[in-house]
């Protein structure tokens, strides 16, 4: 089976009940190696209750161990989830497994911490020096984020046509899809130029893309309040969103427990759960694991060899 490390998460969220919830199943589909300090899982048990499973592989990240603090952001646990994260990126660089799931960070925690990257996407489009491509989803529907983590009133400037006909072409490269339905970024998109120009540029980019890429693989741009009816449902799976939460919630409306976070376009495969650190319920109640066991089961399926 191939190996696939986990790095923890924000260990004052669910993500260590999490692990430790559901190593049983992820066992049959894969090894995991955790990449976090087996006293710090000791240490979950003894809040949770629980017995510590007896098969588990750690590769500790080279930090600092600090306690458990349940519910609370501080910035011990943004950086241990942080060093976490580097050392989970380390054994795919070297070869040591064949790709790497996320447990859930809290980016405040990052920031208090000194960490100057946003999350996941921003660490890995640094480290490989590469446009990062956040796509979200399950079978049922895909959606890719041409801007990610950034401020609403930033988007607009982003929107150019040479930079978003490239990222539609590395996202058919990534994923090799049949059909692709695009957004556009105002309402109506934009009333032939009465509420903005941006989806002229979004339209040229697509004209463009499929141009080079010598097929209509991409269709749009569609207003983002129809883009998500029954009708397009049916007919794609996959969504370009110009805007995080524009694409974002309808997913979350429809498969909130099911959907994953996969990170395109860079040399090692990345999966994640697609929540929070849920600090309301952690070491409380039982998370939901639906989408932890749908990144690793992706991971599984398509990691590198």
């Amino acid at each position: 089976m191939k190996k696939i490390a986990i790095s923890i998460g924000d260990i004052n969220g669910v993500g260590p009940q999490i692990a430790l919830n559901e190593h049983k199943k992820i066992k049959k589909l894969c090894n995991p190696i955790y990449c976090a300090h087996p006293e710090l899982l000791q240490d979950a048990c003894k809040i949770l209750g629980i017995a510590m499973p007896k098969d588990m592989e750690f590769v500790p990240p080279n930090t600092p161990l600090p306690s458990i603090c349940a519910g609370t952001i501080n910035a011990q646990s943004g950086r241990y989830s942080y060093e976490s994260f580097l050392q989970a990126c380390k054994l795919a660089d070297n070869k040591e497994v064949q790709g790497i799931c996320t447990l859930p960070i809290h980016k405040k925690a990052w920031q208090i911490a000194g960490i100057k990257e946003v999350g996941h996407t921003e660490v890995l489009a640094k480290r490989y020096q590469k446009k990062a491509i956040m796509m979200l989803g399950c079978e049922k529907m895909f959606v890719a984020l041409f801007s990610d983590h950034i401020p609403l009133k930033d988007v607009s400037a982003m929107i150019k046509t040479e930079e978003l006909s490239e990222f539609l072409i590395q996202f058919y490269h990534c994923i090799k899809m049949k059909k692709a339905l695009v957004l556009g970024v105002n309402p109506h998109c934009g009333d032939d130029g009465v509420m903005g120009n941006e989806d002229e540029a979004i339209k040229k980019a697509i004209i463009k893309a499929n141009k080079t890429l010598g097929q209509e693989y991409f269709t749009g741009p569609i207003p983002p309040d129809t883009a998500f009816s029954p009708k397009n449902r049916e007919e794609y799976q996959f969504f370009v969103s110009m805007y995080h939460d524009v694409g974002l919630a309808p997913l979350k409306a429809l498969y909130f427990y099911e959907s994953i976070n996969i990170t395109l376009n860079i040399p090692i495969l990345r999966t994640s759960v697609d929540h929070g650190v849920a600090y309301d319920i952690a070491y409380k109640t039982r998370p939901n694991a639906h989408s932890y066991l749908n990144a690793i089961d992706l991971a599984t399926r398509y990691g590198m060899d």
